[in-house]
């Protein structure tokens, strides 16, 4: 299949690997459930701050329908034609940062006539942005309606007990044991999305491996001021 652009599937992005709290568990549990297809759910949007893991989902949705991400960002009025031409082939349809999609007119109309052309066939669409969907202002006032007929679910990552557990399950998948105090100064000093909070855990866990020393908080905070 030839597009126009160029959408490649993170390998590294599954649903294996997402990290679950009690923040974003729907949000995991509605893409799956739109993947398998059992329960006739074809239509998924997601919405929250950068960071919280849409974009985590919306691939890991990719890698089961085998259909790459696209970024609307990228997309532009023209060549609309031809780009959407080549959209139309794909097996699914996954929309990402739905909040950068440029205010221009032709391609409102482009993007919402690509939407109905998956959601009549019974295609799968998923879509993600920091908002919810009647506060996108540059998206067709249609399309906005319709996102709310289906799935709709909000990733929070943004509360302490949702990143203790995130920063634990981290842990535990690395195979390090990361003492609580460890964990409570971690909290204060990272930022709330998921890729800062996982490399900060494998920085730890290099570091602890290259010292041959213990995970403590001395070494935590050798690390984030290295």
């Amino acid at each position: 299949m030839q597009l126009v652009f160029d959408f490649p599937i993170k390998p590294e992005y599954s649903f294996d690997n997402f990290v679950t709290c009690s923040g974003n568990q729907t949000a995991l549990v509605f893409a799956q459930r739109v993947v398998t297809g059992n329960t006739g759910e074809n239509l998924l949007y997601l919405h929250g701050d950068d960071g919280a893991g849409k974009t985590h989902l919306l691939t890991a949705m990719g890698r089961e329908l085998d259909a790459p991400v696209i970024p609307v960002e990228q997309l532009s009025a023209g060549g609309c034609a031809d780009v959407f031409a080549g959209l139309r082939q794909l097996p699914a349809l996954l929309l990402d940062d739905l909040q950068l999609l440029a205010d221009d007119n032709d391609l409102r109309v482009a993007l919402w006539q690509l939407f109905n052309d998956f959601y009549s066939s019974g295609r799968k669409i998923a879509a993600a942005a920091t908002l919810p969907p009647k506060e996108l202002e540059t998206l067709d006032p249609h399309l906005k309606s319709r996102f709310l007929w289906g799935l709709v679910a909000k990733l929070d990552i943004s509360d302490d007990e949702s990143r203790r557990m995130i920063l634990q399950k981290l842990a535990d998948d690395r195979q390090i044991i990361l003492p609580e105090d460890v964990c409570s100064y971690l909290l204060v000093h990272l930022p709330r999305a998921i890729p800062s909070l996982s490399a900060a855990i494998d920085r730890i866990k290099h570091h602890s491996f290259a010292t041959q020393r213990k995970i403590s908080l001395k070494l935590a905070r050798e690390v984030l001021a290295g």
